[in-house]
């Protein structure tokens, strides 16, 4: 068993560099199935979502190799088999995108349900009508796999009933080798459905509109090996910008897109934080004025990221007066609250919203990640307490951020890595 050890109470100074976008990543890697020729992707997180996506690429027969820490080489060519149906798949959330990718590659695919964070239901109904309605069949077998098989996968005009993410980038998959047009209306607009859609546009692909509610794609016979490199993670990015403004000090994210971080950065000024931006960095200064109180809604992009609200919330909790979030995106993201009060914030869960009573000094308490964006959230909180923090469940955290303990450390922050077996505990050094 593994877990982090914080001692809290030290404002964050210094510089971080943010690594390429886990949620870019976990499509890209996959869309190389579709690809005629070997791709090679940089900027790759080294983290462990992209370790296992990489490893049920080699089970399905793709000639997988790690150049350097941020590089993949990927040669999809000698994947023979549109099934993906291992353990290795049931315990990856993004496992899904392999759906659209086999099935524009193969015409059928027959891919296990997908795990990953647990904090609400996750359907995958949009995805199967977007499928559906391209000539595939799809059903669920044994309510573990999900199978699709087209006789004719073709262009097709698709309404989202819903915003998704993960059915805009599954459609767009699919799409790119079916036949003829698709449209995709109601799409989801995240910078990293912009990603994909240059990946796929680089290999030869047509895909027009990404970034907008509607986006046209027509399909290709051959898609082309090229090198490419992810887009910065602007998730991350939000964290350290986050845990910079809850110790009330002052740092500089490298490596960003300053636009992509557009709605975080309007909150944290909101609240008096300074924020200076540069073309590819940022700084936050929370050590020039009090912090204000705020209120955040999530909504899918150009809104507020729900993958950044547990942060804010931790942040929110030292900030005197009240606080509300509405959640409009997750069922149940709210788990890690009892987290929270564990160390002694101030937090009431009412459906959709939380309401935060902010400015009482936190304690150190033994807490847990719930899911990988709360875990987190009890970094910065353990950050802001003057006193000795321990954090388990701590993969979940590594599922989706590079070098946390290092980049931390960077920053000025005392946090460990341990080991622990009943009462023997032992540093793990980086």
């Amino acid at each position: 068993m593994e877990k982090f050890v914080v001692n809290g109470g030290k404002p964050l100074f210094g510089e971080v560099n943010i690594s390429g976008a886990k949620n870019a990543a976990v499509a890209i890697i996959p869309a190389v199935i579709l690809c005629d020729e070997p791709c090679q992707i940089e900027n790759i997180p080294n983290i462990s979502d992209v370790s296992l996506i990489s490893r049920i690429l080699q089970q399905m027969g793709a000639q997988v190799r790690r150049i350097n820490k941020s590089s993949l080489y990927i040669d999809p060519t000698h994947i023979s088999t549109h099934s993906a149906t291992t353990e290795l798949v049931r315990g990856m959330r993004a496992s899904y995108y392999l759906l659209g990718a086999l099935l524009g590659r193969c015409g059928k695919a027959q891919v296990a349900l997908p795990g990953g964070c647990n904090f609400g239901v996750r359907p995958i109904d949009q995805h199967l009508k977007g499928f559906e309605a391209m000539g595939a069949v799809t059903q669920l077998v044994d309510g573990a796999i999900i199978e699709a098989d087209a006789d004719n996968l073709h262009g097709e005009h698709i309404y989202l009933d819903v915003v998704s993410v993960g059915a805009t980038m599954n459609i767009m998959l699919a799409a790119s080798k079916a036949e003829g047009m698709t449209i995709i209306e109601n799409a989801a607009r995240e910078p990293h459905i912009v990603d994909l859609a240059n990946f796929l546009n680089s290999m030869g692909a047509d895909v027009r509109g990404a970034g907008t509610d509607v986006i046209k794609i027509r399909g290709v016979k051959y898609l082309h090996g090229i090198t490419y490199s992810i887009i910065p993670d602007q998730i991350e990015a939000g964290t350290y910008m986050c845990a910079a403004a809850a110790t009330r000090g002052c740092i500089t994210v490298n490596n960003i897109t300053p636009k992509h971080l557009e709605s975080i950065t309007a909150k944290l000024r909101e609240m008096g934080v300074v924020i200076t931006e540069y073309d590819e960095a940022i700084k936050i200064d929370a050590t020039k004025n009090p912090l204000k109180r705020c209120n955040i809604k999530t909504m899918p992009h150009p809104g507020f990221p729900t993958d950044c609200q547990p942060q804010f919330a931790a942040l929110l909790v030292s900030v005197p007066g009240t606080s509300i979030i509405n959640e409009n995106v997750w069922d149940n993201r709210y788990q890690y609250v009892s987290e929270l009060v564990r160390m002694g914030a101030h937090i009431s869960v009412e459906g959709r919203l939380a309401i935060i009573e902010g400015g009482s000094p936190l304690t150190a308490a033994p807490v847990k990640a719930t899911d990988l964006r709360a875990g987190a959230a009890m970094i910065i909180a353990a950050l802001e307490i003057n006193g000795v923090t321990e954090i388990s469940s701590i993969q979940y955290i590594e599922r989706g951020y590079e070098d946390v303990i290092e980049k931390f450390r960077a920053l000025g922050a005392d946090i460990k890595k341990v080991y622990y077996a009943g009462d023997n505990e032992d540093e793990l050094r980086a």
